[in-house]
């Protein structure tokens, strides 16, 4: 072979390996939208369909009765919250797949704070998932009083929301870093960046809040998490075009 042809022959291996490295980022990118609108979808049902629903502020008999009487319902949305959970372990490693070319360090990082949230996350739904028996059994009926019920299925609720509120700081720490990371990558538009690390600074001000202060405020989280929702619909829509090659990322 001459050395002509040898040059016209180049070895196509580190291109075909860079576009099939392209590829898995595209598909990483649109496995952690999806699974953000979906988790957003369950988590909506469970907290604030059947959770807040069932719920009555102030109440806690009501709270209880109403718990008794859809017991089928506040199964099927501590369920869903289950199902969070998974999908919160599925996106960390989409997210972490994703941001690996800018930092595989803080990457994983960020990873492993996503894990641990939903670790605390799933302890506290731990919580809810015992209440419906406590509420509608007969065993527990004729060891208990109504007014011990009603106070043990309080100290469940309260359980969850400050193991939740906890886990929270953990979670604020994980969108901050996965915004920097999005803000340094040049394939993620800036401003999603800069708009998930105020939703990640949202939950741990809330976090911190509800620990420190008898009665917060409010929650920032509920105006500071469309950071997190932008950047889903942008993976699902606009993930699948992306070029690291362009943007002067190497693989």
């Amino acid at each position: 072979m001459t050395g002509t042809e040898a040059r016209h022959q180049a070895p196509p291996g580190p291109s075909l390996a860079g576009a099939r490295e392209i590829t898995a980022l595209r598909q990483a990118g649109l496995v952690a939208g999806v699974g953000i609108l979906a988790m957003a979808v369950l988590s909506g049902f469970g907290i604030f369909y059947v959770g807040e629903g069932l719920m009555t502020p102030g109440d806690t008999a009501s709270t209880v009765e109403d718990i008794a009487a859809s017991d089928g319902l506040f199964r099927w949305g501590t369920a869903s919250l289950y199902a969070v959970v998974v999908l919160d372990v599925v996106v960390a490693w989409a997210l972490f797949r994703f941001l690996r070319p800018v930092s595989s360090g803080l990457a994983r990082l960020a990873a492993w704070f996503r894990l641990a949230y939903a670790g605390v996350f799933m302890l506290a739904i731990g919580q809810l998932a015992g209440i419906p028996d406590l509420v509608a059994s007969d065993q527990y009926s004729s060891l208990f009083t109504a007014e011990q019920i009603q106070g043990q299925t309080l100290l469940k609720i309260d359980a969850f929301d400050d193991l939740w509120m906890a886990g929270l700081i953990l979670f604020g720490i994980h969108l901050t870093l996965v915004g920097y990371l999005a803000y340094r990558s040049g394939y993620v538009p800036k401003l999603l960046g800069v708009l998930l690390v105020i939703a990640g600074a949202g939950y741990v001000f809330d976090s911190l809040a509800s620990t420190v202060l008898a009665s917060p405020p409010g929650s920032v989280a509920t105006v500071t998490f469309v950071g997190e929702f932008l950047l889903a619909l942008w993976l699902v829509a606009r993930g699948r075009r992306i070029s690291l090659e362009a943007d002067g990322h190497g693989l």
